[in-house]
């Protein structure tokens, strides 16, 4: 019988509509809080404190998210957070317009809004397999990968013009529009998801419990989170304190740093187009191996380029080689994952991913106040990297024949 193309997936296409305008809002809250630190608070270290709110307290809770989302409907987690996060976005809206958004209030909403992101994350991740058969889990994954490297330069821009035009408080506005009408099309009635899967009642710490030895007894899952963990700490975490630092070190402008930005998101976004129309069917834990040592050489190769386009060219390549460690990982993990506890295994996998970059941000800065010049951080650290991913090229061969 023939498969039902995901163009003509109701569920899939209202998923990945929705999935669009919250990450669009996000990426737009994001930007136009930092601009209202440096602009309005007139304090860089303001950035940092309200970057460090967003994203700390979203880590914390990301475990606890995927324990919600086995237990309740993903569908009714997406849009409760979708809505209270549009409800937020409006106060600081309301509170901008009247002159009232203070530091300590700015840093609350923005720690409990990065909090509820902890929600969504996984459950939308999880509710992919759940409405798409596994043979289509690939090209799925890998929509949703280039809708999020299109939403997440699309949301900088828009908020950019809009503050330009408009004011830091319509582009509050705007954020909040667009996660409302992430809530509108993630609305449960519309997508009528099937009911979660039996599980055994028990409190969420043995829920949590659950999910971690569930990861620990499978080689696969631990080997990939190794990668995951490599990929994140030593390259893509490295890269988003190293760009304005290197645009510094060749007295760029912000017009260069814009240009490496969208090198790497367009070189992501070309890998997810060619994962979306060619399936990989074979071996594809030694294709995640094989992406993340591509990834550390042309991270080398970065560290030691003389050149601001020859560091734009090499970002491009360094997205592409990246989407190849994301895609099959996430993919088998999916497929291998049984529905009951999907929730907590995505949010492990999204911890690994995430919960290293604060980390990474945090030694390159101090080895470049130290007076160490940042390429050769970076040339130290993609040497490390490289070091640990043929480590587990050479031991995990069961990994590289899934």
């Amino acid at each position: 019988m023939q498969q039902q193309p995901l163009s003509r997936n109701r569920i899939f296409i209202l998923l990945f509509i929705a999935g669009i305008f919250a990450v669009v809002g996000f990426s737009m809250f994001l930007t136009t809080v930092s601009w209202y630190a440096i602009s309005e608070l007139e304090s860089a270290s303001a950035v940092g404190l309200v970057l460090i709110a967003a994203t700390i307290p979203r880590l914390v809770m990301m475990m606890f998210g995927g324990v919600v989302a086995d237990k309740y409907k993903k569908t009714t987690i997406m849009f409760a957070t979708n809505l209270i996060q549009s409800v937020m976005l409006f106060s600081m809206y309301l509170f901008v317009a009247n002159d009232l958004l203070t530091l300590s209030v700015l840093l609350v909403l923005a720690g409990v809004f990065g909090m509820l992101d902890a929600f969504f994350g996984p459950a939308s991740v999880s509710l992919i397999p759940k409405v798409v058969p596994k043979k289509q889990l690939q090209r799925a994954n890998a929509i949703f990968q280039g809708a999020d490297q299109i939403s997440f330069i699309v949301g900088p821009i828009l908020a950019g013009l809009t503050m330009e035009s408009l004011g830091v408080a319509s582009s509050f506005l705007i954020a909040t529009i667009l996660v409302f009408l992430s809530a509108v099309f993630i609305f449960p009635p519309f997508l009528k998801e099937a009911p979660v899967d039996d599980s055994v009642p028990q409190s969420p710490w043995n829920d949590l419990k659950e999910g971690l030895s569930y990861v620990r007894q499978s080689s696969f899952l631990l080997t990939g989170l190794v990668v995951l963990i490599s990929l994140n700490f030593f390259v893509f975490g490295a890269l988003h304190v190293a760009m304005p630092l290197l645009v510094d070190v060749h007295d760029g402008s912000p017009l260069n740093l814009s240009f490496m930005e969208a090198g790497l998101g367009i070189g992501m976004l070309l890998g997810s187009f060619i994962l979306s129309v060619y399936t990989i069917k074979k071996r594809r834990g030694a294709v995640t191996i094989y992406g993340l040592i591509a990834s550390l050489f042309l991270f080398i190769a970065f560290s030691q380029v003389p050149s601001l386009s020859g560091l734009t060219v090499l970002l491009f390549f360094i997205g592409f080689a990246m989407v190849f460690v994301y895609i099959p990982f996430f993919t088998v993990a999916q497929e291998k994952t049984e529905n009951r506890i999907m929730g907590r295994v995505m949010s492990i996998i999204f911890l690994a991913m995430n919960g290293f970059d604060p980390v990474s941000y945090g030694i390159i800065a101090g080895f470049v106040s130290a007076g160490i010049p940042v390429q050769a951080v970076l040339f130290g650290l993609g040497i490390t990297g490289m070091l640990i991913a043929l480590i587990v090229f050479f031991k995990a061969q069961e990994f590289r024949h899934v």
